[in-house]
């Protein structure tokens, strides 16, 4: 691992005042994706920016239909959360899924969203459940946020300081994981709400996406057996060593029937 600067601020502006006294400065969240990278050289910042004491970033409320939860806040806290589990459920699942007992502890919703994995299963809540980031600067749509592969619309010194959740009237999250990484190898979230039916699905392509065949078909009759229907084009979805394209492509109309029955029995 290289050599570099480490500041350890205690407030938003002090953070990003130190982002911006450098060219190749990142910002430190849990650690969980940024560290490894480093230590296996694909990644060498000249600085840490430490948020581990950022006052303000962390924390679980709910204000009317919305649902906030600070950056920093662990997965780990998020899957605890009370609130979070009679708001919606789904989320809370999906966070006690996400890695082992110790990824969870130190891993953040803010980290997991900025990095933006191509298996990580935030980027799907966000989607399906049209949240909005907020950092310090401004407030950025689920769909305007993720952009493609590991890349988000934050600019290099701006700081994701809460993610903001509309609360759904249903939801549900599945995902078919790789088991050494605990990352979806697919992975599914539907919503229904008064905005609509919106579907998304991690783990398949470079980002995650929303599957629009999937939201028709819900829209017109929410039911599992509806998404089993649906066929799934493989064009566009990866092929590693883990699964095909086209096994990717089955797993989403199966996963996403998983879901609604999830959904449906968490709503009961």
């Amino acid at each position: 691992m290289n050599t570099f600067d480490y500041q350890r601020p205690t407030n938003v502006a002090d953070a990003v005042a130190a982002l911006k006294s450098t060219s190749d400065g990142r910002a430190l969240a849990g650690g969980q994706s940024l560290l490894p990278t480093m230590k296996l050289g694909l990644s060498a910042p000249e600085l840490l920016v430490d948020l581990s004491r950022v006052d303000g970033l962390v924390g679980i409320s709910r204000s009317g239909n919305s649902l906030r939860i600070g950056a920093m806040t662990s997965h780990a806290a998020v899957a605890a959360s009370a609130e979070v589990q009679r708001a919606i459920p789904a989320l809370a699942l999906l966070a006690g899924g996400i890695g082992d007992p110790g990824i969870r502890q130190r891993g953040t919703i803010g980290g997991s969203l900025a990095t933006n994995d191509p298996a990580a299963c935030y980027p799907a809540a966000l989607l399906a459940l049209d949240g909005v980031v907020h950092t310090d600067r401004r407030k950025i749509a689920a769909g305007d946020f993720l952009v493609g592969l590991y890349e988000t619309a934050l600019e290099p010194d701006e700081l994701i300081t809460a993610v903001e959740f509309p609360i759904p009237s249903r939801a549900g999250y599945v995902k078919f994981l790789q088991p050494a990484s605990r990352f979806a190898l697919v992975g599914v979230f539907v919503a229904s709400s008064d905005r609509g039916v919106r579907v998304a699905v991690t783990g398949a392509a470079a980002c995650a996406f929303r599957a629009e065949a999937l939201e028709k078909a819900l829209s017109a009759n929410w039911a599992a057996a509806s998404c089993r229907k649906v066929a799934i084009a493989a064009d566009g979805l990866n092929t590693d060593l883990h699964a095909s394209a086209s096994y990717r492509a089955h797993l989403i109309s199966v996963l996403s029937a998983r879901a609604v029955e999830q959904a449906d029995s968490a709503a009961a």
